[in-house]
């Protein structure tokens, strides 16, 4: 297995998992908030779709699926940086105008990995050393930037999951 096989493994495992939080769901529990300061399903799931496809397009050289494909035009958020928005510094306003459908969020996510898998095949391991930004000390390799995208977005499907088992089943009972 190459590293760009087992960061292809890596990207291919993020659908599933999120395939998994909107299998059923309801829209309300898809786009309730947890608190006023909390993020729903909805925006954590876009966020992780964004942050991949903005990072993962940057560090290919091409424009980003969300305006390429026409993406956004399908969310039509209403946020006034919506065309360049992928949920970095937003404030519970800006959280809960995200309230896209379970099948919005599934269509943009295998567009994003589809992109995504498509990249991984074209690098090689000495391509994994290439520093892609260097306003980090060290400054930041490809393999490093993929594998932060990566985590991130389990990370955040990990936050969706719970958060719909939590939102659906309600509080643990207090001991």
């Amino acid at each position: 297995m190459t590293p760009a096989d087992l960061l292809a493994d890596a990207f291919g495992r993020i659908p599933d998992t999120v395939d998994g939080v909107l299998a059923g769901i309801d829209e309300d529990v898809l786009v309730r908030l947890p608190d006023p300061e909390g993020n729903s399903i909805a925006w954590l799931v876009w966020h992780l779709i964004r942050v991949q496809d903005d990072h993962v397009s940057e560090v290919a050289g091409r424009e980003q699926a969300w305006t390429a494909d026409g993406w956004a035009d399908r969310f039509a958020l209403p946020l006034a940086d919506a065309a360049t928005a992928t949920g970095y510094g937003h404030g519970p306003a800006e959280v809960a105008a995200v309230r896209p459908g379970a099948d919005l969020l599934r269509g943009y996510l295998a567009a994003v990995n589809e992109r995504t898998q498509q990249f991984l095949r074209t690098l090689t391991p000495e391509d994994l050393d290439r520093v892609v930004d260097v306003r980090w000390d060290p400054p930041v390799t490809l393999g490093v930037r993929l594998v932060s995208v990566v985590d991130d977005d389990a990370q955040h499907a990990g936050q969706a999951a719970l958060l719909r088992g939590v939102l659906e089943r309600g509080r643990p009972a207090e001991s």
